[in-house]
């Protein structure tokens, strides 16, 4: 397989940094791309409809979606209004939505983590609970603030990974421990999808798209943080990285074999 670095882009969040309104990414899910996807990082500005999609696509071998302090807003699924003080941010919808249901249909491939998951699972007409801890029976899936960074990112609930599944082969076991740091998850799952992981509560952790011409996995949970001293979070990043590295050296022999012609 080629050593060339693939291009991976990754879809900023709009944010305001007082008095100006910035595009930002956190900078863990750089860092995972380049070190442990292998990857060159492209951020991807939230232009919404503004953003020339199609001209991107062709300008990336991978997309990683990252999570964000901002949920989907429900009108996207159909859902009734957010509580007051619920963070959210359209820019970002307008710009990851479509951007993700065109990527993966040209088969590139995807990597979605938490709110990007979410996102997967609206893209495919799913649904999403807005506050997984005021359900029955469900746990409070959302981390502490007042504990110190390293505390709220530490793992705190097992997952079971689906048997035969995708995670379960490349992570090569049945249950892992992950963190969880979120309010939203999914309710209907959307068409297509496929479960890989789930919580004790059974609340969804991951899934993949069952038909997708390339990689195209999301999870609830955050692989990208500390990725390099979690093996089974790095074994996710290199897949993806492996994925975006065979779609370049295919992209590229198209090219060379049309120059030829």
């Amino acid at each position: 397989m080629s050593t060339d670095k693939p291009i991976i882009g990754i879809p900023a969040c709009r944010k305001l940094i007082d008095p100006h309104m910035f595009h930002a990414v956190g900078e863990k899910y750089i860092s995972a791309v380049a070190a442990a996807a292998g990857g060159v990082p492209l951020l991807v500005p939230a232009l919404g409809g503004g953003l020339a999609t199609s001209k991107l696509l062709q300008c990336l071998d991978g997309l990683l979606f990252t999570g964000s302090p901002s949920n989907v807003e429900p009108h996207h699924y159909q859902g009734e209004a957010s509580k007051d003080g619920t963070l959210h941010d359209p820019h970002r919808d307008a710009s990851t939505l479509p951007l993700m249901a065109a990527a993966i249909d040209a088969g590139l491939p995807v990597f979605a983590i938490c709110r990007g998951c979410q996102e997967m699972n609206v893209v495919f007409g799913g649904s999403l609970h807005q506050s997984v801890q005021d359900l029955p029976g469900k746990m409070d899936h959302r981390e502490d603030p007042r504990k110190p960074l390293e505390q709220r990112y530490a793992p705190v609930h097992e997952v079971r990974l689906s048997e035969g599944g995708l995670l379960e082969d490349l992570l090569g076991a049945k249950v892992i421990e992950v963190n969880s740091l979120h309010s939203q998850g999914v309710a209907r799952l959307g068409e297509g999808l496929v479960v890989e992981a789930t919580a004790p509560d059974g609340i969804v952790e991951a899934f993949r798209v069952a038909d997708a011409p390339s990689f195209a996995l999301a999870v609830q949970w955050h692989p990208e943080w500390q990725v390099m001293k979690n093996p089974q979070s790095l074994a996710l990043f290199e897949a993806f990285g492996d994925a975006c590295r065979e779609r370049a050296l295919e992209t590229r022999s198209r090219d060379v074999d049309s120059a030829v012609v």
